[in-house]
């Protein structure tokens, strides 16, 4: 698990997908495997749930972050720090790079193509059956082409982060992984892993050898217990 994907990681997914979560569980999954970890912010549509609201928890975790030029309490401007572009260069890093999921977020991307050597990257799109614009196969492959197209880059894994909070069932996950396989056989393009918050989904062992990709076990970071 996440030692097996390729050097750059970038993850995406539209709004509401939960691809932040995925990105910072994700991130302390390869701090525990690898020796120079990096995470860097480059959703600057969406001000909610983004990973540097993560931080100090995650730099005490040995992760470097690497978000806003602009540091200040209270403030979140869509300024990019130039130290974006040190892991893509750097190949002691292990980088995710948690990208915004509009066809405007992930324009961002495509500034720094000439940077990043396309061979060692992996773009994972982050996939929420139960959230708008993503709720059957025609529109997760819409949203993944107009991603595809705005950021230059070609996806290469799906993750089926099927979801709804606090009432998530085994059942739910595996209609989101049936929705994924069809998507999959369309595209060609794999299920990377399949996500499960652990602490609330009763019987989530049953998911382990049924769905696709990699079992991708998660905790809650970003969403606080009452939301």
């Amino acid at each position: 698990m996440v030692v097996d994907d390729k050097r750059i990681r970038i993850i995406t997914g539209y709004y509401g997908s939960g691809k932040t979560e995925f990105a910072v569980n994700y991130a302390y999954k390869m701090a525990a495997k690898v020796k120079r970890p990096a995470i860097a912010d480059l959703d600057i549509v969406n001000v909610y749930f983004r990973s540097r609201e993560k931080t100090k928890e995650m730099e005490e975790a040995g992760i470097e972050v690497i978000s806003s030029s602009v540091v200040e309490d209270n403030c979140d401007m869509p300024a990019l720090s130039s130290r974006i572009t040190v892991p893509f260069l750097d190949k002691s890093y292990d980088y995710i790079i948690d990208l915004g999921g509009s066809e405007v977020g992930a324009k961002v991307l495509g500034r720094f193509g000439d940077l990043i050597d396309k061979s060692e990257v992996d773009f994972f799109m982050v996939v929420n059956i139960f959230r708008p614009e993503t709720g059957n196969e025609d529109e997760i492959i819409y949203q993944m082409r107009l991603l595809e197209q705005m950021s230059g880059f070609k996806i290469t894994g799906l993750v089926n982060n099927s979801n709804l909070i606090h009432e998530t069932r085994v059942e739910d996950i595996l209609e989101g992984d049936a929705y994924l396989r069809r998507v999959s056989e369309k595209t060609k393009i794999p299920i990377r892993y399949t996500t499960c918050m652990v602490d609330e989904v009763q019987q989530y062992s049953a998911l382990i050898d049924k769905v696709g990709g990699e079992f991708f076990p998660m905790n809650y970071n970003m969403r606080t217990i009452w939301m």
